[in-house]
């Protein structure tokens, strides 16, 4: 192999699997840092939700988004990135975001409204074993 040249090394079939695994399942929204938790669950409990379909869906306060969702890795953890589009309140929106499935089970992350707000936030599990990952533990 020529120095400064990368050997191509095609990805095996476990790493397939575990990318196409994910994060999966619905995750309750229990803290954002720019609203507080009144707000976060006005209309309904707030939630984040992915699907193996490569969506998702979240809700909080008066905001209601529809995600396109890849799923990737963050420092060796398992993580979505994704593009929204919605409404706040009754106004058009659309944004990004990123969220790591932590060591506890926890999603940490980030929510962008383009040329606006974004907030960090903090979901659980809805429902125990819900929350998977590709992942082997």
């Amino acid at each position: 192999m020529s120095p400064g040249l990368h050997q191509f090394q095609p990805f095996t079939t476990e790493t397939n699997m575990a990318k196409a695994a994910g994060i999966t399942g619905t995750f309750r929204i229990t803290h954002m840092d720019q609203w507080d938790q009144e707000f976060v669950d006005a209309e309904m409990p707030g939630f984040i939700r992915f699907d193996s379909r490569r969506v998702g869906e979240f809700h909080f306060g008066y905001v209601h988004g529809h995600m396109g969702v890849e799923q990737t890795e963050r420092n060796g953890k398992p993580a979505v990135e994704w593009t929204w589009h919605g409404n706040n309140e009754m106004d058009e929106a659309n944004g990004r975001g990123w969220a790591v499935l932590q060591d506890d089970g926890t999603l940490k992350g980030e929510l962008f409204f383009h040329q606006g707000d974004s907030s960090g936030f903090t979901a659980i599990s809805e429902f125990k074993g819900s929350a998977k990952s590709g992942r082997k533990v």
